[in-house]
Formats: C-alpha cells, structure tokens, sequence
C-alpha cells in the first residue's frame, strides 16, 4: 500500500501491490510546492502516515489541535467562524523521510502538521487553496482512512 500525491494534478492515488485502486481528487497549498517552515506550501518528497486520528467520528467533525471538538461542520457554524481553517472528520499526520528536505530543522513536515485531512464539501477540489495540507472531500478521506495504516508510504510530487 503507498499513497501518490501529484501537487501538478491535484489529485490523491492509491496503489496496492504496485497497482492504482483509487484516485481521489484533493487541493494543495494556494501557495504551491515547498519545504520551508510558515511557508505555507505545501512539501515534496518522501513522506509516511506517522499517525491515523479520528477513527470512528461522524462525517464533518470537527477536529482543532487534532481533537474533536464535539462539533459537527454545517453552514451555520462556519458563519459564526469565518476566518477558521477547518479540518474535517479524520486526519493523516504526514512525517517527512528525508532529513535535510523535509524532516528536521527547518523543513520538517511532521513540526509543521501537514495532514490528509477533510474539508467543508464546499471548498472545491483539484484547486490549491489550502495553507499546506492536502485536503479532501470528507467521503473520500473516510474511505481512504479504512484502507492505511500508520507508516503507510507518501509521495508528493510537482
């Protein structure tokens, strides 16, 4: 099992045993590709699913430091909220492979928390527009959830 992420494509795939199951379509950083920390880009290369967070809540929780809030996302909420950035129903915590690039210091993945994550359904897909994370429709994640584990292999591509 790896996971592929094309920022040029802005899309999400996954391989079992060498073969593409599923592609799912996902929106990067509107600051494009790169490694630096508060860069708000989003980083290349090597990475794994260092954690798997928010098994078993229901679609559209809201999570906030990676807790559950006890929120659940509607239109209504996010009026009363307009500046925040939501991170929907499950998270996959990335952690960087490639020290100098993006593990440690100044580059590392894991201290800047770039998730997998889910967002409202009415943010558009195959658009970059997130702060660095890769996000995707709520349904899609849930299901990509159920099928890795922690240490899951991560490419990020241009």
């Amino acid at each position: 099992m790896r996971l592929q992420i094309s920022i040029a494509e802005q899309s999400l795939s996954l391989y079992e045993n060498g073969r593409l199951r599923h592609r799912y379509p996902v929106s990067t950083a509107s600051n494009g590709a790169g490694e630096l920390k508060n860069s708000g880009c989003t980083p290349r290369g090597r990475h794994l699913i260092r954690a798997c967070i928010g098994a078993g809540l229901p679609l559209n929780a809201v999570l906030v430091g990676r807790r559950f809030t006890g929120e659940i996302y509607t239109p209504e909420l996010a009026r009363q909220y307009p500046g925040r950035d939501w991170i929907l129903s499950r998270i996959l915590w990335l952690s960087g492979c490639e020290p100098g690039r993006n593990r440690l210091g100044a580059v590392d993945t894991m201290q800047r928390y770039i998730y997998i994550h889910g967002t409202p359904d009415s943010e558009p897909m195959g658009v970059p527009l997130s702060h660095g994370c890769i996000r995707m429709r709520n349904s899609d994640l849930v299901e990509l959830f159920g099928r890795v584990v922690a240490g899951t292999p991560v490419l990020i591509e241009d």
